[in-house]
């Protein structure tokens, strides 16, 4: 048995299953510490899955400490093959949630502080330490806590433009926070109608809020049939499917501006996916829904409340733009060119102060769109340049937490809980230094205002302000796809 800490925060053990043929390549596969992260996986946890001929690749680690896991039939960055993508190694057999079932691994320089690495298009990417098998995994009813990488002895910081998916802080999750998400938990699932919906008020039905309700609760590992809270997932899920339209848009009430709830709606469906591959039902919802995002896509590259090409404006476009992102993370096809044209809207977007305008046009900045349109660049695969900096500065000086006692004008200003979705996954994508200062402030600052009934409280009502906090104050514990580069 091996046991891995670091990797987005959570413990993993693989179990050696055997040897390549040539006795130089271990096989293993996820154990049950990992299950909880397999959902959807074409092999039970704790039995290898079958290896094709050609899905194990030997070759040496490149280096004497390192050893060299592959994926599929990845090469060594420095030559060779490239590697295959994110989206091809989900669909290979074996694979859950973009990790594989089976991995194979070089036990020639293997060992108790052997630092192991994943290459992911060619890039070798810290994965953190192996260490000898003998502590137990994480209790099913406990949230993972990250490791802090300096005391376990993980390898070297990456560069200041990784972000903190592969760097967790020590601390990050605290029993004061766990609590808060539990309490968050039983609001919502009291608040969780018959029909599976989210919401309050003009809101009561709403894909979009239903849609951050599940994801809030699959930010902590739950997924329809694994969990504590699986079946609010599935209804939630029930009740998004039974709003597809012929169209592809994902609907259910009279609202104005049903891009907004569709892109969420899109965003959930590609979550569950890329969990749950076999799910022939939602697979066909997604695949509609984002043909109707790329056909709505206008001249300038964004797009609006409606699913018509006409106007464009960046609070509308991120919500799509983050749909399509987890589509292609789970294998759905999304044109390059949609993505391209949706980055060069974004940038014309930027005012010179570092901040976004809402739409093209002449305006003036505000924290939340900004917020918006940093993170609609790191999910269009932008992840440096000064237009990230200069937001990201924007940000800081505007949009600041201030722990527990709040900036100025605090839940009361227009926009709060969107503005702070958007502005914690900025920070977290951005990583170093940006994300240890902005995280415990968020933190602490959320904490202070949860209601005593376990929400929180947003003009939009608060289902919708409960989800959004509790995907905020659960993005160390690192199980989505999509909060990942």
């Amino acid at each position: 048995m091996i046991n891995l800490h670091g990797s987005h925060g959570l413990h993993r053990t693989f179990r050696v299953a055997g040897l390549s043929p040539s006795g130089l390549v271990l096989v293993l596969s996820l154990s049950a510490s990992a299950a909880s992260m397999a959902a959807g996986s074409r092999g039970s946890a704790d039995h290898a899955a079958e290896v094709p001929p050609d899905f194990v690749h030997e070759e040496p680690a490149p280096g004497p400490d390192r050893a060299w896991i592959q994926y599929g039939a990845a090469s060594n960055p420095a030559g060779g093959p490239e590697a295959p993508s994110l989206e091809a190694l989900r669909l290979a057999p074996g694979m859950a949630i973009g990790w594989p079932g089976v991995l194979a691994i070089d036990p020639a320089t293997i060992g108790p502080a052997t630092p192991l690495g994943i290459a992911i298009n060619g890039a070798l990417q810290d994965l953190g330490r192996a260490e000898p098998s003998g502590t137990a995994p994480p209790s099913k009813t406990t949230a993972p806590v990250p490791s802090d990488p300096v005391k376990s002895g993980a390898a070297a910081p990456p560069a200041a433009t990784e972000g903190a998916e592969n760097l967790p802080m020590a601390e990050e999750m605290t029993p004061r926070l766990e609590e808060a998400v539990r309490k968050g938990f039983e609001y919502l699932r009291r608040s969780q109608k018959n029909d599976g919906s989210f919401g309050q008020g003009r809101f009561g039905q709403h894909v979009g809020v239903t849609s951050l309700g599940a994801i809030a609760f699959m930010a902590d590992g739950n997924v329809p049939g694994r969990g504590e809270h699986a079946d609010a997932v599935q209804k939630a899920l029930g009740f998004v499917l039974a709003h597809s339209t012929e169209t592809g848009l994902l609907v259910s009430d009279e609202t104005h501006g049903p891009m907004y709830g569709h892109g969420f709606a899109t965003l959930f469906l590609g979550e569950i996916y890329g969990m749950n591959q076999d799910d022939d039902q939602v697979r066909d919802a997604l695949v509609r829904a984002v043909q109707l995002i790329v056909g709505s896509q206008n001249d300038e590259g964004g797009w609006r409340y409606n699913p018509v090409p006409d106007d464009a404006d960046v609070s509308v476009t991120i919500c799509q733009v983050m749909a399509l992102r987890s589509a292609r993370n789970a294998g759905i096809k999304v044109p390059r060119t949609t993505i391209d044209d949706a980055i060069r809207y974004v940038r014309a977007c930027q005012n010179s102060d570092g901040g976004f305008r809402y739409m093209k046009d002449l305006g003036g900045s505000a924290w939340p769109r900004t917020a918006a349109g940093v993170a609609s660049l790191f999910y269009a695969g932008v992840y440096e340049g000064a237009a990230i900096d200069r937001g990201l500065d924007y940000l800081k000086q505007n949009a600041f937490p201030r722990g527990g006692g709040g900036f100025a004008g605090g839940f009361s200003q227009p926009h709060y809980f969107y503005g702070h979705y958007y502005a914690v996954q900025a920070m977290y994508l951005s990583g170093g230094d940006r994300w240890r200062a902005w995280w415990p402030a968020i933190r602490e600052e959320l904490l202070a205002k949860q209601n005593p009934d376990g929400s929180w409280t947003d003009p939009q009502g608060d289902a919708y302000g409960t989800a959004m906090a509790l995907i905020i104050l659960q993005m160390p514990k690192r199980y989505l796809p999509i909060f990942q580069r």
